[in-house]
């Protein structure tokens, strides 16, 4: 069996399709496109389809990944075309790569680097609140999960966190309204801290809130990577392995 890993994106009104039904589209597109899928063994064979951390509903993001597994070989580049041919427009698929070393690719994503536009919210007011969170050892925020009201820690969860100035990179933002933008890298922790989480916890330590008529629930987030976090900070695309195993071994 061949396994292909793609690199897909979730742009524009698709940020808002939940996973389920993007798993469904998936399932469709690649009938459509007529890809060798190869199926699991039982009394219910299922699609061998794997998706590695995928964002939350209402989240943009330019790097999400998926594994699937065919009965046939095929050329990556050819899937890829013809899978996002198949795919409605802002689900786009970006690179399509063979999976010629072992393990999933969620072993290779710790973490996700973020952008937040934050409607509302000036540069000032965004950046003591960052100076605020850094200084904390601590940031506890409260969410409901499928287990119940949770409490849990932000600030262990983030790599790193900055206020990036909205004069050099103005958000599409209708009007003249302030909208400072939030620069983040969050580790992958147990439970998963969400970007808005992060923004509760902003909210916590310095009781960040945009003028009216705007809220923190109409920030706008763009997940820009994610992959394994190195020591220096980087993040490291999962797919780079499978490209170039032998450059990748030598680092």
């Amino acid at each position: 069996m061949q396994r292909i890993r793609l690199r897909y994106t979730k742009r524009g009104p698709m940020r808002f399709t939940s996973h389920r039904d993007f798993a469904r589209a998936v399932e469709r597109a690649i009938h459509r496109a007529g890809i060798p899928i190869a199926f699991s063994q039982g009394f219910t064979p299922h699609p061998k389809i794997s998706f590695a951390s995928a964002a939350p509903t209402g989240v943009a993001s330019e790097a999400e990944y998926l594994e699937i597994g065919l009965r046939e070989r095929v050329d990556p580049a050819d899937l890829a075309k013809a899978l996002d041919a198949s795919l409605s427009p802002g689900l786009d698929v970006i690179e399509a790569v063979e999976a010629v070393t072992p393990g999933s690719l969620a072993d290779r994503i710790t973490a996700s680097s973020w952008r937040i536009e934050l409607p509302g919210v000036t540069d000032e007011q965004l950046a003591a609140a960052v100076a605020a969170f850094v200084a904390q050892s601590e940031v506890l925020v409260e969410r409901l999960t499928k287990q119940g009201r949770r409490t849990f820690d932000t600030r262990d969860a983030v790599a790193s966190i900055a206020a990036v100035s909205s004069q050099s990179s103005p958000p599409d933002v209708v009007g003249a309204a302030p909208c400072a933008i939030l620069d983040l890298v969050v580790r992958q922790v147990t439970p998963s801290v969400r970007p808005d989480d992060v923004l509760s916890g902003l909210r916590v330590v310095a009781d960040l809130e945009p003028s009216a008529p705007h809220s923190l629930k109409s920030a706008r987030a763009t997940r820009l990577a994610q992959g394994t976090l190195t020591p220096q900070g980087e993040i490291v695309d999962p797919l780079d392995v499978d490209r170039d195993p032998v450059a990748i071994g030598e680092r």
